[in-house]
């Protein structure tokens, strides 16, 4: 996992340069991932560590805002509108990572949501996230 400072969002591949991000099949619903910070730091308290947050393999680490937990809503990203489609399953990784930590991120959507790419546009650090519908 690469920490960047700025990516376009495309309808073909998500977040530029991630592979799974790219169409595979249709509807394709894991496109960008996004995690709450508040999120990843609840679930490191829970199993004892202080790991980086890039380490969940979320494309977007959203700060100071309470992601909507239902397929079809919809967030603005810098310029990029994303469509909610499901939450994001935590996966054997984050066992490898921190015994427990699957478990830990699997209660309240606290895995983070996957969306699709409605509108393409660019995406930034510090830009607002706003759930518009």
């Amino acid at each position: 996992m690469e920490v960047i400072d700025h990516a376009t969002v495309t309808f073909a591949g998500g977040i530029q340069g991630d592979y799974r991000g790219a169409m595979k099949g249709k509807p394709y619903k894991r496109q960008v991932t996004l995690i709450e910070a508040s999120d990843w730091a609840t679930a490191q308290d829970l199993v004892g560590h202080n790991i980086a947050w890039q380490e969940r393999r979320a494309n977007l680490l959203a700060e100071g805002i309470d992601l909507p937990q239902r397929p079809g809503a919809r967030l603005r990203v810098g310029t990029a509108l994303l469509e909610v489609t499901r939450e994001t399953d935590p996966c054997e990784r984050m066992e490898a990572l921190a015994e427990g930590l699957r478990a830990a991120l699997t209660p309240d959507w606290r895995g983070g949501v996957c969306t699709m790419v409605v509108e393409e546009g660019e995406v930034a650090v510090g830009d607002t996230i706003r759930i518009e519908a």
